[in-house]
């Protein structure tokens, strides 16, 4: 062989490293665990469909229901890629700089990437179906304060008092509402410490000198040798095993700090109680929840005096307890509405204009309008509040628990033809119609943003900043919508909330 071959054969040998068979390997265990995985969550993603389409009571499959399919597999797949990717960037962490080993090569770090950017992109979808939900969901106020009557001076010909009827004060709805938009955004995790901690171990410890690739061996100069490069299943892996570290001690704390010094969702029961208000709650057509907040004082329409006497009665246990059934103290519940009940429900909730008052003076046609909602919201009132009475034999309800099963399936396995079936609700799941009960959601959404712009950038602190941007944005966008949708559902103004 000739020297010119030979020099041939040597600038390919260098040019194209060796195959290194092990990491074919370790993409081969990747490739099928993602299918594996794939086809196992097809059942998680069916039984998710089989409960909502009897919370919307639909009797046939139709393309609606093969849509909400495709949505909760988008969820469900999202969570394999993220857990495969996860674990395989976690893997490279631990070994790469411990054990001899040979990282992806840029080439072939592009199926890595992939495979973040899909689990990216169905995450999206997830998130923005649950933020629609959230958005778009059946809220009503019961207001269970009826007029007293109050006693005025001695009238001075006969010397008898005049009774007259005082009307009920709108403001505690206000209240209530204003605290449920205040609730609306509230996570389990504070997000903003959350980007501050991660970028303070990857930047302020210096945990991402951890992530640079060791050079390969190759004909390039000198100066770019002297460079090393990062790799991006490293940063990946650094960047989202803290993430969700750091996210599921802050979980676990404010699980702590609630069971032993404040917990908000607790205390918006307590307030629904205290101003005599129910809060019914249907994001699906014939599912929800029920805050059962009747004050068993019969008014909340009172001074403070008299306010401070209630609630020192109850601490003393000389009055009935706040349970929806006698005796209890059962506040929140899983309600599964049947067919009757919502047609009735959508039929006065149609008579809603949207106007909330007149725009101006003068215009009949605005007054007419407002007229009619305070009509339509006096309508619904007391018919939910008659509903929750048992005054309808055929829209009746009962209470019972769920079983072990549909609570871990999550799923109602008694369809209610009949009666209404009120589900007992220790947990307060109304939270997972807010941010709060989202909280999963939401944190693997956010790790997945970070670390596509720092995969983009390859700048944990540009990735840190556009993180909080992005979710104050969607803070934005849901406490705004959130009070559009309350100013519909429930006919309060918009004014009067904070």
């Amino acid at each position: 062989m000739d020297e010119s071959s030979s020099k041939n054969v040597n600038t390919s040998f260098v040019s194209n490293p060796p195959v290194d068979h092990a990491l074919m390997y370790k993409t081969h265990v990747i490739n099928t665990a993602m299918a594996v995985l794939a086809a196992l969550v097809v059942v998680l993603s069916v039984l998710k469909t089989a409960s909502w389409k009897r919370r919307v009571a639909l009797a046939a499959i139709d393309l609606k229901i093969v849509m909400m399919f495709l949505l909760f597999y988008a969820g469900d797949l999202a969570n394999v890629f993220v857990l495969v990717t996860v674990a395989t960037g976690v893997y490279w962490v631990l070994l790469s700089k411990h054990l001899s080993v040979t990282l992806p090569l840029p080439h072939q770090e592009k199926h890595f990437v992939t495979y973040i950017l899909c689990a990216f992109a169905l995450k999206a979808v997830q998130f923005l179906h649950k933020l629609t939900v959230q958005l778009s969901v059946d809220i009503f106020f019961i207001d269970w304060e009826r007029p007293r009557n109050t006693p005025r001076r001695p009238m001075s010909s006969a010397g008898q008092q005049k009774r007259d009827r005082l009307p009920v004060s709108i403001w505690r709805t206000y209240f209530v509402a204003n605290a449920w938009i205040e609730i609306q955004t509230v996570r389990k995790i504070k997000p903003t410490f959350q980007i501050m901690a991660v970028l303070f171990f990857l930047e302020g410890f210096g945990f991402s000198k951890y992530t640079l690739r060791e050079p390969w061996p190759s004909s390039t100069s000198s100066n770019e040798a002297a460079t090393p490069s990062y790799s991006l299943v490293l940063r990946y892996g650094l960047a989202s095993s803290l993430w969700l570290g750091i996210g599921l001690m802050q979980a676990i704390f404010t699980s702590f700090y609630e069971i032993c010094v404040y917990d908000k969702f607790l205390q918006f029961v307590d307030l629904c109680s205290v101003s005599n208000i129910s809060v019914l709650l249907l994001p699906q057509k014939c599912f929800g929840y029920y805050i059962h907040g009747r004050s068993v004082h019969g008014h909340a329409d009172t001074n403070m005096e008299e306010m401070n006497k209630n609630l020192r009665r109850e601490a003393e246990s000389l009055c009935g307890q706040r349970g929806l059934l006698p005796s209890t103290d059962m506040q929140t519940f899983q309600v599964a509405l049947n067919t009757r009940l919502r047609s009735q429900y959508d039929r006065i909730r149609q008579s809603f204009t949207g106007r909330q008052r007149p725009t101006r003076l003068g215009d009949p046609g605005a007054a007419n309008h407002w007229e009619q909602n305070i009509r339509a919201y006096n309508t619904m009132n007391h018919f939910l509040g008659s509903i929750i009475d048992h005054a309808h034999t055929d829209m009746d309800y009962y209470v019972k628990d769920k079983l072990g099963l549909e609570t871990v399936m999550d799923l109602e396995l008694l369809e209610p033809f009949e009666k209404s079936i009120f589900y007992n609700d220790r947990a307060s799941s109304f939270s997972d119609v807010l941010f709060y009960g989202q909280e999963t959601t939401l944190l693997v959404f956010d790790m997945l943003f970070f670390c596509v712009v720092d995969l983009a950038y390859q700048n944990f602190v540009l990735a840190g900043i556009l993180t909080f941007i992005e979710q104050m944005i969607f803070q934005v966008i849901c406490v705004y919508f959130g009070k559009k949708n309350l100013v519909y559902k429930t006919q309060v103004d918009g004014l009067f909330l904070i």
